[in-house]
This record gives C-alpha cells, sequence and structure tokens, in this order.
C-alpha cells in the first residue's frame, strides 16, 4: 500500500470518528483531524509491516517445502533402500517446516486476539 493511500484511509479513518462522537458539525472537538489520523496511519502501517512479515514467512515456507518436495535424482533398483532414506528424511523435513509454521501462526493469531481484546 503506497503512503498516499495510506495517508488518505487514515484521514476518512479519523473524520468518521470524530463525526461519530462529535456529530457532522464536530461542536465542541478539541483535536485536530490531523493528530487522530496520525494515530491511525500509525496503526495502519504497524498493521501492514505484520501482514508484510507473515507474506515473507510464508513465502519461505513454500520455497522449503518445494525444494524438499523436488524428486531426487535417478536411482537403480539398487539404490532403493537410500532412496527411501531420503525420502523419508524430506518428508520429516516437509512435517518439521509445517509445525513450526502453524505453531508461528497459532502464536500471531493469539498476540492478535489479545490485541483485540486489550
Amino acid at each position: 500500500m503506497n503512503l498516499g493511500t495510506e495517508q488518505e484511509k487514515a484521514n476518512a479513518t479519523a473524520e468518521e470518528i470524530l463525526r461519530h462522537i462529535y456529530g457532522d458539525d464536530f461542536q465542541g472537538c478539541t483535536v485536530s483531524l490531523e493528530s487522530i489520523a496520525k494515530i491511525v496511519l500509525e496503526a495502519i502501517q504497524w498493521k501492514d509491516a505484520q501482514d508484510k512479515e507473515l507474506f515473507e514467512l510464508h513465502e519461505k515456507v513454500v520455497e522449503a517445502v518445494d525444494l524438499l518436495s523436488t524428486p531426487p535424482a535417478e536411482h537403480s533398483a539398487e539404490q532403493a533402500g537410500a532412496l527411501l532414506s531420503l525420502l523419508g528424511q524430506r518428508l520429516d523435513g516437509i512435517h518439521t517446516i509445517t509445525q513450526k509454521f502453524l505453531q508461528t501462526i497459532a502464536t500471531i493469531k493469539s498476540q492478535r486476539e489479545d490485541e483485540m481484546s486489550s
């Protein structure tokens, strides 16, 4: 999201907040629209940064799973045991990566729920 769009959204949100509190004429309002918009903009930017980090994490997980799931070079029948071992190691790696990712997602969800409830 570019800064202009973020600023426009922050301004519109700040205006809506003040309108709900003070009515359409802002009678009695002692704070500026800009001061509220600044707070809203910081929240938008913080959320965008979190989303970007989560997206990058997801991208790394997909790359790792893709690498681990790439078929090995052709093996002869005599090497079946080695191939079975390699495939087992790769599946273990995929399982470990996905479990860590799921734990990270659960932690993020919990943090967001805590933030929403406070």
